[in-house]
């Protein structure tokens, strides 16, 4: 099968198409032939190895110290279940999932075996392949970091990098608890913030949100780019903080956590199994929940789609598609 590999870690031209063996399901797995898939952020930091100095050591133990471990990146995707191990209930042969692929990695192929008990689920009946492969890694981030903050109706919610895959579902999710959300974005994704549904947007590159004089209970940082004090000066006494991105407190999170009351809420990988990826398959299904698409990419297009996503300016999500052309 073709597949998307590197052997060392560096730069978007690291990354090779070549042929590799097809992987066969074990008794607990599907082997799926893969439709479409992503490139995340995350795909982005294993590739370069750009990770924070705090989570240096923990991350070469997970990705390989002198080179990758795993060589074939791509952590969600949608496709339909080729073949499955004797002892899978959930699935049969034909059916279109999407899943998460966060522990394994090994999207960018043609063919990926999955758990029958991990983050895999039936497809939404509404949306494509390509549709459906955005929604297992940002949009289950957005609602597991965001049930955490148990958002009451009527709570404000301020997500900061409102246009991107996270924040974009961050806004979507956030209202349909019942929140007044404020988005925070460039001007030229103004109008597509409120498109989501945000009661209020504000431009971030003509405005500071900590200047306007609100109050948020929950604010919802998706990118890590904005001021830690200034989501202070903007969060409610008992709010919660969150940040997506960052997993280790530095010593201003750790103080704040020490003498307020307010909730901190890092980054953490969300519960691998397929709760999550139910709950959102029922949003989509009922209309709740809309992909933001920016761009596609065949397979063989996949280092100019990393340039893309390195450059940190993508709308939601940037696609693969991985159609077999036999």
């Amino acid at each position: 099968m073709k597949a998307i590999v590197y052997s060392r870690y560096g730069p978007p031209d690291v990354l090779e198409l070549k042929q590799v063996e097809k992987p066969i399901p074990k008794d607990n797995e599907i082997l799926v032939k893969v439709k479409a898939t992503t490139v995340t952020v995350a795909d982005i930091r294993a590739r370069s190895f750009t990770v924070p100095l705090s989570v240096w050591l923990l991350a070469r133990i997970a990705l390989g110290f002198r080179q990758p471990q795993k060589n074939i990146l791509g952590m969600e995707l949608a496709g339909e279940v080729e073949s499955v191990g004797k002892d899978v209930k959930r699935f049969k042969e034909g059916d279109q999932v999407f899943a998460a692929s966060l522990v394994g990695f090994g999207a960018y192929a043609e063919y990926k075996c999955l758990p029958e008990d991990g983050p895999v689920s039936i497809k939404p009946n509404n949306l494509s392949f390509k549709e459906a492969a955005t929604i297992p890694i940002g949009a289950r981030t957005a609602l597991c970091h965001l049930r955490k903050a148990n958002i009451k109706k009527g709570q404000k919610v301020l997500v900061y990098g409102a246009s991107g895959s996270v924040g974009s579902y961050a806004v979507q999710i956030a209202k349909c608890f019942g929140a007044i959300v404020t988005g925070v974005c460039s001007t030229k994704n103004l109008e597509l913030v409120k498109s989501l549904g945000a009661d209020k947007v504000v431009d971030y590159t003509s405005e500071d949100f900590s200047s306007k004089g609100e109050n948020y209970d929950v604010i919802f940082e998706a990118v890590d780019k904005s001021s830690f004090s200034a989501c202070m000066k903007s969060l409610k006494k008992d709010g919660t903080y969150i940040n997506v991105s960052v997993q280790v407190p530095g010593v201003r999170i750790l103080w704040t956590k020490m003498t307020s009351s307010r909730k901190i809420i890092l980054g953490r990988n969300s519960p691998e199994n397929s709760k999550a990826l139910n709950f959102l398959k029922e949003l989509v299904e009922a209309g709740k929940l809309k992909v933001v698409i920016d761009r596609y990419y065949e397979l063989e297009e996949i280092v100019e789609a990393h340039r893309y996503v390195e450059k940190g300016h993508k709308r939601g999500n940037v696609v693969i598609n991985v159609e077999h052309k036999h």
